[in-house]
């Protein structure tokens, strides 16, 4: 499928007109703007760069502040699929500032509040935490005072270095009172002399002692300590609450006006934005941009009524003298139930403008090489319902949109899995039903029963169809890049290009000779003759290409070589550089889709291996090993499918064909982002 037909529009329309264009062109959204600093024509250097009413800044900044707030409620705003731009607002940037400023004025003080009562909860928090740790009966050991000769010290160390802390204290009048051990934490009272302090805390020190200072709390009398803390923490937290409660309905009390200053801020942005692609005289508006090719005549109306018809409008085919600037955006037009694959196709490159978009294709090509080498039934059911777990979570959120999609493609895997489950015959890697095509684990296990009834006997047909399989993607793509070569009138590469006609009939002549050579197991080549025709001859006519480029350069640059059998050696060695990167590239090509079988192989013995394991034991032991084995596959053999067979479309089938170097078409619309 080509990209869609495009057509560049160039118009002038009177400066008091250009707000009400500029709305016309924004309701559409179908406009990719072409940059003011490509419009290279005489008349156009002179012309400056439109101005908006407001500062594009301040407008975007008064704009996120209101998204701001209205996020802290809990309040998401969206633009209205349809715009009355009739009624549309002008935004005071102050007025509205100064009310923002009031309402931040009254959240902060409601904050302010909520700090203090935060601090006040950490506080009980850290003395249920010394209640546990100490018990609260500490109030029998007295504080010394200053005259006092004890010094009291609570603490902790490190669990390992307890030990260490005993011996070191043994010649010492210390009592150390173990109280309770967290983890590799220990906490301990301290009682010694004060003359022995400076001793003490360098031994303390050594062990790795951290003083605490104990709340007043642990050294009162009261008995309902413990139990009053959780009620006086759950109070302080309903006070937050209300508290939030609280600041959330300032906002909510400006929702609506909000929502609608927010609304028109956006409309402001994206008409501003439009405006920085026009240039402007003392009385005309001068823009470009390309449009999608059957929508030229609606954008049309739009303008001429927004202008009362005093414009003018000029439209150029992509590839005319007029057409301002080289590059075509591309827009691809797939159905919903592509776009997992179309972003496939998107993170490998967009298309060039008027060349084939594989996104159709890359479906069927992506899941029939995953089905082959990811063959379950049932483990195909739980990647369908893994996706739907995953689309169901990301389906509304726009940011995650990748996310959305890949969901999707893990159902479609899912279901190429349940397909290739049934014709292979493979239930959670057991054959509880009998395969509608070939048993794949009969025959990778050695015990193909049905082997009379399937044209598939052994490993080696397997690996055949996988070959099959390759040929066509590839000779698919090799047609993909004939046609986009005779779209672009290039050809002299349709025939001379390694991708060419030239090429495919030497891969098509490999082709027909490997085959031979195997159906007469490897004992005959076909007949001389057809082997000069099939890869002689097009080998030959390749040799043509070098020397017609030569003539034809100098012909355009009017200076001919006399010496022109000097480079009859240089046109040989790169004649044969060519040949062997033919040769050796289809090969390889071709040689690659066997990894489809080599995966698929090996899904199924790990498969046979863990049903060995559960053979070994019985009861429980065996469907644990069962349920395990079938996640672990499910996991590592699911990724590696999908991997591979994407690496595949991307390496095998694209380089065929594919110019990754195309810019999507953004058009500026209500949908757009900022």
């Amino acid at each position: 499928m080509p990209t869609i037909p495009m057509t560049q529009l160039f118009a002038i329309v009177l400066e008091k007109d250009s707000r009400r264009v500029t709305e016309a062109i924004l309701r559409e959204g179908i406009m990719h703007f072409i940059s003011t600093t490509e419009f290279n024509a005489e008349g156009m250097k002179n012309l400056s760069t439109v101005q908006p009413e407001t500062s594009l800044g301040q407008v975007s900044d008064l704009r996120k502040r209101i998204e701001g707030f209205l996020h802290s409620a809990d309040i998401v705003p969206k633009m209205p699929r349809e715009y009355d731009f009739n009624n549309h607002i002008r935004i005071d940037i102050k007025k509205e500032s100064e009310l923002l400023d009031k309402i931040e004025a009254k959240r902060e003080g409601i904050r302010d509040k909520q700090r203090v009562l935060n601090q006040k909860i950490l506080e009980l928090e850290d003395i249920r935490r010394q209640l546990q740790i100490y018990g609260s009966g500490l109030s029998g050991i007295a504080i010394p005072s200053q005259q006092s000769r004890l010094s009291i010290k609570t603490g902790q160390l490190p669990a390992s270095n307890i030990n260490q802390l005993d011996d070191s204290l043994k010649e010492k009048p210390v009592l150390n009172i173990k109280l309770r051990q967290e983890n590799d934490v220990a906490h301990n009272i301290i009682v010694s002399m004060k003359r022995d302090s400076g001793d003490v805390d360098k031994l303390l020190s050594e062990a790795g002692w951290r003083e605490l200072e104990l709340s007043k709390e642990l050294k009162s009398d009261e008995k309902k300590l413990l139990e009053e803390i959780p009620a006086k923490i759950e109070r302080l937290t309903n006070d937050q609450k209300q508290l939030q409660a609280q600041a959330n309905n300032v906002v909510k009390e400006e929702a609506g006006n909000f929502k609608e200053i927010w609304v028109s801020l956006r409309v402001n942005e994206l008409c501003y934005k439009i405006q920085t692609n026009f240039k402007s005289s003392s009385r005309t508006v001068v823009f470009a941009g390309w449009v999608p090719l059957s929508k030229k005549d609606k954008l049309s109306k739009g303008i001429i009524k927004a202008s009362n018809g005093y414009c003018y409008l000029e439209w150029h085919e992509p590839g005319s003298v007029e057409t301002i600037g080289d590059e075509i955006p591309v827009q691809l037009n797939n159905p919903k139930i592509l776009a997992p694959f179309q972003m496939l196709v998107s993170n490998f490159g967009i298309p060039k403008y008027g060349t084939i978009d594989p996104t159709v294709f890359v479906m069927p090509i992506y899941l029939i090489m995953f089905g082959l080498m990811f063959s379950d039934f049932g483990q195909g059911v739980i990647l369908v319902i893994v996706g739907l777990l995953g689309a169901s979570i990301f389906k509304r959120n726009e940011e995650r949109k990748n996310f959305y999609q890949l969901s999707w493609l893990v159902i479609w895997c899912g279901m190429s899995a349940m397909l290739f489950g049934v014709l292979f015959g493979s239930y959670f890697g057991s054959d509880l039903i009998k395969p509608l095509w070939f048993d794949f684990h009969s025959i990778v296990s050695g015990h193909n029963q049905n082997a009379s009834n399937s044209v598939i006997h052994s490993i080696y047909d397997i690996l055949l169809i996988t070959v099959y399989f390759g040929i066509s993607v590839i000779y698919l793509g090799l047609v993909f890049n004939w046609i986009n070569i005779i779209r672009a009138g290039k050809w002299m590469e349709l025939f001379f290009d390694k991708g060419g006609i030239f090429g495919g009939w030497i891969y098509g002549g490999g082709i027909y000779i490997a085959y031979y050579l195997v159906s007469h197991d490897y004992k005959e080549f076909p007949d001389g003759r057809i082997i000069f025709m099939l890869s002689g001859l097009p080998a030959i006519l390749l040799f043509i290409r070098e020397p017609y480029r030569y003539f034809k350069q100098s012909k355009a640059t009017a200076q001919y070589n006399n010496n022109f059998l000097l480079l009859l050696p240089s046109f040989l060695m790169q004649w044969i550089v060519e040949l062997l990167e033919i040769f050796s590239g289809y090969l390889s090509n071709t040689l690659s889709f066997m990894r489809v079988a080599g995966i698929g192989i090996a899904h199924v013995c790990l498969m046979i291996s863990f049903f060995t394991l559960a053979a070994m034991t019985s009861g429980l032991y065996s469907i644990l090993i069962l349920i395990i084995g079938n996640l672990l596959v499910i996991v590592l053999e699911g990724l590696t499918a999908g991997i591979q067979a994407l690496r595949l479309s991307y390496y095998e089938f694209f380089t065929k064909f594919f110019h990754g170097t195309g810019k999507l078409h953004t058009p500026i619309s209500l949908n757009s982002k900022l």
